[in-house]
């Protein structure tokens, strides 16, 4: 091996050593923007579980018939009834109180009522549930 092949592969190793200690840097960053909040296998389709916020309101988690998780604060905009309890549908979850129709994707009530629950973005990765932290924290006093 000659020294410029040995200088050269040097090189290149330096290289990708310092892009896989950037990559670890950034690691911890992307994580902290999502909160593991456990296994999807945990929520029953067509279902709906709390998670409480220290500090902060309560968010609601579902499940619908077809997979899909949603997340929103637990409470809806009307009476601020906990829509955890309701019945969700296809792509909406009905308030247990005064029967009102959210949907899970906008937070938005549907029909005729008017008013917004929080939204928290979600994503499955590895078949656990990851929710927005900035989001989830935004409640807090």
């Amino acid at each position: 091996m000659t020294t410029a092949t040995a200088t050269t592969m040097a090189t290149a190793a330096n290289r990708k050593l310092a892009e896989q200690q950037q990559s670890s840097k950034a690691t911890p960053h992307m994580i902290a923007e999502w909160l593991d909040i456990g296994s999807v296998d945990q929520l029953p389709a067509l279902g709906a579980r709390t998670l409480p916020v220290r500090g902060g309101k309560e968010i609601a988690i579902f499940r619908t018939a077809n997979g899909a998780v949603h997340a929103l604060l637990n409470q809806c905009p009307h009476k601020q009834g906990p829509l955890s309890e309701g019945i969700v549908h296809d792509s909406s979850v009905t308030c247990p109180l005064h029967n009102w129709r959210i949907s899970l994707l906008t937070g938005e009530a549907l029909g005729e009522d008017k008013g917004c629950v929080p939204v928290i973005p979600v994503k499955i990765d590895g078949g656990r549930i990851l929710i927005g932290r900035r989001e989830a924290l935004q409640g807090m006093a």
